[in-house]
């Protein structure tokens, strides 16, 4: 069975988790076809902006615990292939060299909240609630400790993770785990509005942009900077960049 659906229009790839019967949750299924999907649409020239939703009430409730369940007494290679099946989609949304957008309606818990926040940009429904509830079964929520730590800092992401607290929308934007709020009335219209502008930003601008921000994890100050200059050097050569600026000085210098 099909786990997500994907779409491809006026520059913006669409990836829909379809399992609304599952609370969206997640199994290896799901994670290899998000897998190739991202891949898919990275690849694809068209495509300049990636938008991850979901059918139904929840973005995504986590792991699937009936899959969970039949792996109890898998192998350690099985145990491993079934994880790394999700740890490439984490890693394939952070090497794209373009955005991806979650737009997280209802519940976004444990694998699916690591999910929206290896996002680049996080939408978050005035409905939203996101969590990390793995101790709570006895288990540890082991790879999105990666971007929670990096997303809110030390002390807010070990008190998410140990408590297994749920947090509102409006508290996850406070945090840094969401980059805003949108109300119920503007739900629709406001995802399309920051899709479709990413969509028509100039693209090799964005891609550099993306590719920059995340490689300065890391680097001490003046290497930082160092890149900053080679990066700012490489972009005043591009096509984009010269007839931007051409552009915006013509409507400035018009009467």
């Amino acid at each position: 069975m099909i786990r997500i659906r994907v779409t491809r229009e006026a520059g913006i790839g669409r990836i829909i988790l379809a399992r609304p019967e599952k609370k969206n949750a997640l199994d290896k299924t799901m994670a290899t076809e998000l897998h190739s999907a991202l891949l898919s649409l990275d690849q694809d020239a068209d495509v300049h902006v990636v938008l991850l939703s979901a059918d139904g009430d929840d973005f995504c409730a986590g792991a699937d615990l009936e899959a969970l369940e039949s792996l109890i007494d898998a192998s350690h290679d099985e145990l491993r292939s079934d994880a790394e099946a999700l740890g490439r989609v984490f890693l394939a949304i952070r090497a794209m060299v373009k955005p991806v957008i979650a737009a997280v309606q209802g519940r976004a818990l444990a694998g699916g909240a690591g999910l929206a926040n290896a996002c680049d940009i996080v939408l978050a429904h005035e409905n939203a609630q996101f969590g990390y509830p793995e101790v709570r079964i006895g288990f540890v929520p082991a790879m999105v400790m990666t971007m929670l730590r990096r997303s809110v800092g030390e002390k807010r992401a070990f008190d998410l993770i140990v408590t297994g607290r749920t947090i509102s929308a409006s508290e996850a934007v406070e945090m840094g785990l969401a980059s805003r709020v949108i109300s119920a009335a503007e739900w629709t219209s406001g995802i399309e509005t920051t899709a479709s502008t990413l969509a028509r930003m100039p693209p090799a601008a964005v891609r550099t942009t993306k590719r920059l921000f995340y490689e300065l994890d890391g680097r001490d100050f003046p290497d930082a900077i160092a890149l900053g200059i080679e990066t700012n050097v490489n972009a005043r050569g591009t096509a984009d960049f010269k007839d931007g600026v051409r552009r915006f000085l013509q409507r400035s210098r018009q009467p």
